[in-house]
């Protein structure tokens, strides 16, 4: 991997050894600068996840992602600083119910202590997360609890509410070629319901859902329908994404 290229994509300097504080630093500059989006899902681009694949949508043409390709990335990316990094599967907790495994991918980043990193969940902490932590993590996205439970998992809480628990065993990028491929391609799977890019702001967040601009400042909420012509526009004043034309939602 060009590592200091993908450095320059998320604006980021080379940290002289790896340690809780260079992490921090660039979880929270990826999180920043690399959107989570699904416009692949709906643009019928084939979702391939290994290094140099990935490095090229990320870093060499300036896209974003889902987990998958976003925390597949940024292992690489650790991994080539130094870190020692664990993929990890996850469950999600949606509608009531957990998911299967493998339908989150998130990270295990051993330094002094165990952290959970993830750069891929929407919106979710900034900065990494102590795996070992007993007590509440404030963070600028809100309050996360992680939690032992029955099985061996960690549950991650956010804000009180369960968001995804993940396994401890440690698993290699293609055992999630499966259910990516799921994810991007079944008419049940989220991704292919909703056309998403969101990114966090300094003050907030910005998200493009289809052809609906949500702005988000100081917990102000303010959402504007788009035209056509304006689409394009705004993948790239407000994601650094460049477009031919304006990507619609596709049936499946």
């Amino acid at each position: 991997m060009d590592v200091a290229a993908y450095l320059a994509r998320i604006g980021a300097d080379r940290p002289a050894t790896p340690s809780a504080e260079a992490l921090a630093e660039l979880h929270e500059r990826h999180v920043m600068t690399v959107p989570f989006e699904n416009l692949s899902v709906h643009l019928r681009e084939r979702i391939v996840l290994d290094e140099d694949a990935l490095f090229g949508k990320l870093v060499q043409r300036r896209r974003g992602g889902f987990c998958y390709e976003l925390n597949g990335a940024f292992a690489v990316l650790l991994r080539e600083l130094g870190f020692e990094v664990s993929l990890l599967s996850g469950r999600v907790f949606a509608g009531g119910r957990w998911t299967p495994p493998f339908d989150h991918l998130a990270l295990r980043v051993d330094l002094d202590e165990p952290w959970l990193v993830d750069v891929g969940f929407g919106r979710f902490a900034r900065r990494p997360l102590r795996m070992t932590a007993c007590e509440p993590q404030a963070d600028t996205e809100g309050e996360f609890l992680l939690l032992d439970v029955p099985g061996g998992d960690v549950e991650v809480r956010h804000n009180g509410e369960p968001a995804y628990k993940v396994e401890q065993r440690p698993r290699e990028l293609s055992d999630f070629g499966p259910t990516c491929w799921w994810q991007a391609t079944s008419p049940d799977s989220n991704f292919t319901k909703n056309l998403l890019c969101t990114l966090p702001t300094p003050a907030g967040r910005v998200t493009l859902a289809g052809d609906l601009l949500i702005e988000t400042t100081d917990g102000k909420r303010v959402e504007r329908k788009l035209a056509s012509d304006e689409i394009v526009d705004a993948y790239r004043a407000y994601f650094g994404i460049e477009l031919a034309e304006a990507p619609a939602a596709a049936s499946f």
